[in-house]
């Protein structure tokens, strides 16, 4: 991992678009920074796209797609697109709010086999694993299903291989974020989710442009993007994953969480 200051100027000027994943990128400690936010603010203001990607619950991300200064949310790792009427030409709600739209990757006879799929799962974890605990914001997941390790409930690390094993023995795509253990029926991930919602919100094929876009993240679950995408960047606590990486981003900041996003995003902005 090469500091932020090594991507070069001209790089960075033909950026077009910012991905980032959300918890302890632009987040700290469970809440986004003033900082972050001001960053996001700043990269739409001036033109560019902002997509947050997220291994979060879609009933948790809602309020933050119509709240954050971003195109969409993609929530549950690539499965549900949240956006805000105004994105696709809807019209508002009859008090003239803006309505959030809810797009799923997957049709609705899918989603239901599959939730009662993940219900097997999660009582074959209580009964193998007692100290699994399914993460707070399971209330809201429609898609997949999260063990906390690391939000308000820690696993140790065998315990956490262990959940792993487990889902994939159950044939569930399975990753670990830096707070929990997602896993999922179905073939999609960060990446393909970025790919569905580029191609949705803009009509861009982001596999012909990867040079055009920066991709900021922490964890595990972030790998794959930083395999694919040429600008990526972790924030500079991925280094507590860094062991258990195959693949690293590029770059690095010096700060880390949303401090180290809001650094990435002057960066983009400075080469404007």
């Amino acid at each position: 991992m090469r500091p932020l200051a090594d991507w070069p100027l001209a790089a960075r000027r033909h950026i077009v678009g910012v991905m980032t994943d959300i918890d302890d990128t632009l987040t700290t400690d469970g809440a986004i920074t003033p900082d972050a936010l001001r960053a996001l603010a700043d990269l739409r203001a001036a033109g560019l796209h902002v997509l947050a990607i997220t291994g979060r619950s879609t009933g948790w991300s809602e309020p933050f797609a119509t709240a954050w200064p971003v195109d969409a949310i993609v929530a549950e790792n690539g499965a549900v697109l949240l956006q805000m009427s105004s994105q696709i030409g809807l019209q508002r709600l009859q008090d003239g709010r803006e309505a959030l739209s809810k797009t799923y990757l997957q049709d609705e006879a899918t989603r239901r086999v599959n939730f009662a799929r993940m219900r097997r799962v999660a009582e074959r974890l209580r009964r193998e694993v007692p100290a699994a605990r399914l993460a707070e914001d399971s209330w809201g997941r429609e898609t997949d299903m999260a063990v906390d390790h690391n939000e308000c409930h820690t696993l140790p690390p065998e315990a956490i291989a262990q959940v792993v094993a487990i889902m994939r023995a159950e044939g569930m795509h399975a990753t670990v974020s830096s707070i929990h253990i997602n896993g999922w029926f179905g073939t999609h991930d960060k990446l393909e989710g970025a790919r569905w919602a580029v191609r949705t919100l803009y009509g861009r094929n982001l596999d012909a442009e990867l040079d055009r876009w920066v991709y900021v993240g922490d964890s595990s679950n972030d790998q794959l993007m930083f395999q694919t995408l040429p600008h990526a960047v972790g924030v500079a606590n991925v280094r507590r994953f860094a062991s258990s990486l195959q693949h690293l981003p590029r770059y690095i900041t010096e700060a880390e969480r949303g401090a180290g996003f809001a650094e990435v995003a002057r960066a983009v902005l400075e080469a404007a």
